[in-house]
């Protein structure tokens, strides 16, 4: 389902080194200087991406960055030798920046003073064009014809010194990005998705830092088998306890302790050294360390009087979750039922998911509470409020008016 003829599977030939071969790692300011100065005097856009330690480290900041521009050449810099790019965000200033999947690496570039001003996203190009897999090297094989080996996306970036052979995976990841962006700039334009891609580009820059979630804790994974308020005690004593020594040590909070040992404990509330190391995660070599503090979450929870035990969680302030409309409201179940019947109608026309053509919480939202009049007019002011692009309204506004409205006249609502 895409606007462009694609590569045939099996063709592709093999990228298995950069150009002009594996750049030094750029650690030093002097380093830095230099290339920023190389990279303000090259020409076009500017491919960036970041590697990370999602998995091993408590923070989600960077731990490389890659670069690319025609006439620069590549280059690779050591955020934790040089944790300041603000010289090089303002050389770049009215560059534009290719990024793949730019939602996951702008929050840990603008922790280093990078803010890019003009964005391509490699990866919502794809989905708009209707690509069905979006993956940096598919996408690469599918549109130029080559293949990235993609072996250590996972890997723990914060090592130190990186190995070669994860220098060369990081520095073809940059390689031929701004060639896939001209690539998939001239399918926009062919398409007519130009201008709507240019105006999802422009909202992920302006998307705002999401604020800090309320109690974090009640997003363990299980937590719903806790049925219990003095469960729910613990859940939370541990999982505070959890961070609080993640953070200190700079590790992912799961290799600290699963959240599957912090439910298990919930629901059992051990008493004893013995009955926590039943517990097979408690006996893991982090886990281990901290088998006494681990036992005093759990006892200050047991000991919590009554009025303070945390209460089952609450409805946050959009729609109740979309199975219980049915009985809750007949009328916006048909609402809905409806509006996604136009809007994936509308998604298949253009050849792109539904999720791009309109959020689908801006549907849920839309039809939980629909503006009192059905007209054109209501309907896309509605829809601005809930974050709709404009390309997105002139799109989905009068189809989802006609629906709506034709419930209200047959007298389904």
């Amino acid at each position: 389902m895409t606007d462009e003829t694609t590569i045939p599977v099996g063709e592709a030939v093999p990228l298995l080194e950069p150009r002009e071969g594996i750049p030094p790692v750029i650690d030093d300011a002097a380093g830095l200087a230099a290339t920023v100065r190389t990279f303000a005097l090259g020409t076009g856009p500017v491919a960036v991406d970041a590697e990370r330690a999602s998995g091993y480290r408590y923070s989600g900041k960077a731990y490389l960055v890659q670069l690319r521009r025609a006439g620069a050449g590549s280059a690779l810099i050591d955020p934790t030798a040089c944790p300041d790019l603000s010289d090089l965000d303002v050389a770049l200033a009215d560059t534009e920046i290719v990024l793949h999947a730019a939602s996951q690496d702008l929050p840990c570039l603008a922790e280093l003073g990078f803010r890019p001003r003009r964005l391509f996203d490699t990866e919502l190009a794809g989905r708009l064009l209707g690509y069905e897999r979006v993956g940096l090297g598919t996408m690469v094989e599918t549109v130029l014809g080559l293949r990235l080996e993609k072996g250590h996306s996972a890997a723990d970036w914060s090592t130190r010194p990186l190995p070669e052979d994860w220098l060369r995976y990081a520095a073809l990841d940059v390689e031929v990005l701004v060639e896939l962006r001209d690539a998939l700039h001239e399918q926009l334009e062919a398409s007519g998705k130009l201008a709507w891609a240019l105006e999802e580009f422009a909202a992920v820059l302006n998307t705002p830092v999401p604020a800090p979630r309320s109690d974090p804790w009640r997003r363990t994974s299980g937590i719903h088998k806790v049925r219990s308020l003095r469960g729910l005690a613990v859940v939370r004593e541990l999982w505070i306890l959890r961070d609080e020594i993640a953070r200190e040590a700079d590790l992912a909070p799961g290799r600290v302790l699963p959240d599957s040992a912090i439910v298990t404990a919930a629901l059992e509330i051990p008493r004893t050294t013995k009955a926590l190391t039943d517990i097979a995660p408690f006996t893991g070599r982090s886990a281990r360390r901290h088998l006494r503090d681990w036992l005093a979450a759990i006892a200050r929870a047991r000991s919590l009087p009554e009025s303070q035990l945390p209460q089952p969680s609450t409805p946050g302030d959009g729609p109740p979750p979309t199975n219980r409309w049915a009985d809750r409201d007949p009328a916006a179940a048909k609402r809905l039922a409806a509006a996604r019947a136009v809007v994936a109608a509308l998604a298949d026309e253009h050849r792109m998911p539904t999720e791009n053509l309109l959020q689908p919480d801006a549907v849920r939202r839309l039809t939980w509470e629909p503006p009192e009049i059905l007209d054109d007019e209501h309907i896309e002011a509605r829809l601005r409020t809930l974050g709709a692009r404009p390309w997105q309204i002139a799109l989905t506004a009068h189809p989802l008016t006609k629906a709506l409205d034709r419930l209200n006249t047959k007298g389904d609502l």
